[in-house]
């Protein structure tokens, strides 16, 4: 009986160390640059597929209206609360922390980038690196877990 405790126990320990390495969540975002806290993105997940949207602007300078002037595809004029800016990322075949295969966009200058999420700190950070043609070529935020 109490191996069977014990076992139980040590299953739910597991599951619950696996579910928080996962991106799915909500995110505050600190510009690698400025350090200054941005946002709040929600993070979920739709059959295999992750996708991240601005849950909340942090920035005292961004306007609480404030739109994504500098994009150039259906994201243009659209309010930043609300926007999409990750898309299409998957967990990785070759890693099981590793999700890639996406876009990210950066809404302050309407770029999009490949992008790669990496969840570090047993899940209380996760690295985001938005990269042209290959990782080498990009910069990484990163991100702390609100939820």
């Amino acid at each position: 009986m109490k191996s069977l405790i014990l076992a139980s126990a040590l299953c739910l320990t597991t599951g619950l160390a696996i579910a928080q390495t996962t991106p799915v969540g909500v995110w505050k975002t600190i510009d690698d640059s400025s350090k200054i806290e941005k946002s709040l993105v929600r993070i979920t997940e739709t059959a295999g597929v992750l996708t991240g949207k601005i849950e909340k602007l942090l920035d005292p300078a961004t306007k609480p209206d404030a739109v994504c002037d500098q994009c150039n595809d259906e994201r243009k004029d659209k309010p930043m609360l609300g926007l999409t800016i990750l898309t299409g990322v998957k967990q990785s075949s070759s890693s099981s922390d590793l999700w890639d295969g996406g876009h990210i966009l950066d809404p302050k200058d309407g770029k999009i980038y490949k992008v790669r999420l990496s969840p570090i700190e047993g899940g209380k950070k996760l690295e985001v690196r938005g990269y042209i043609g290959m990782p080498l070529l990009g910069r990484t935020q990163t991100w702390l877990r609100m939820e």
